[in-house]
């Protein structure tokens, strides 16, 4: 059984990671904002503290004995939210206190959940600049997106500048996320260009993804595309 730390594990992806993590057998450390919101996240095997996934000594100190991390904090709720209050530094500041926190408390292993829209277009550039990667009725809301997605791409710029001994990988669903679609236990792994948008996967098997790669590391210091098995992702 391994130690594994979850930063923000009251959002959809959390959870999900959280309920596949503790399946498995893991011990779980649930990072949330404020406890006293999710009281269901303590169970058995979980252990609910609160942190901010953008203070280095927060990270040292909750990691220490951990054998993983895993970063699905969003600053933002939803498109409900608005992204006028998003700070556009808030996933770099997350990079580098988690790769020196993590780094200080022994802790080898990170996987982070990325973004669609920072992938790389079949037209080329990135999705998030590509019009044509959306169907006609979510383009105007890729247009208030992008500041949202370009904070995520320079998260993930900062990962691969960054020179540390934790072992990360990001791993990127496609944009139809699904969370009430079903545990399936499959999935497929891709490059970083974006799979077309009509492919899916379930919360329940990103999760299933990310476990995989805490138990047996496959990809190393990158970002890949990880959509439903048996989905045709070109």
């Amino acid at each position: 059984m391994s130690g594994i730390v979850i930063f923000g594990a009251g959002g959809r992806a959390g959870r999900a990671i959280t309920a596949e993590a503790r399946s498995r057998g893991h011990r779980v450390t649930a990072v949330v904002r404020d406890p006293a919101r999710h009281p269901d996240l303590a169970t058995d095997g979980v252990r609910v503290v609160p942190g901010d996934v953008t203070d280095v000594r927060a990270i040292a100190a909750i990691g220490e004995g951990h054998d993983a991390a895993v970063h699905a904090v969003s600053p933002m709720s939803g498109p409900q939210q608005g992204f006028d209050d998003l700070d556009p530094a808030f996933f770099v500041q997350a990079a580098d206190a988690l790769v020196g926190g993590l780094s200080e408390a022994g802790v080898p292993r990170l996987v982070a959940i990325g973004l669609f829209s920072t992938l790389e277009s079949p037209g080329g550039g990135l999705v998030m600049d590509d019009p044509a990667a959306y169907p006609p009725e979510f383009r105007s809301f890729a247009k208030e997106l992008r500041p949202f997605a370009a904070a995520h791409a320079a998260g993930l710029d900062r990962l691969r500048e960054a020179g540390s001994a934790v072992d990360w990988l990001m791993l990127t669903p496609p944009a139809r996320l699904e969370a009430d679609g079903t545990r399936t236990g499959g999935y497929r792994i891709g490059g970083e260009t974006a799979p077309r948008w009509e492919v899916r996967l379930s919360y329940a098997d990103l999760a299933v993804a990310a476990l995989d790669e805490i138990e047996t590391p496959r990809h190393h210091r990158t970002r890949v595309s990880v959509f439903g098995d048996g989905e045709d992702g070109a």
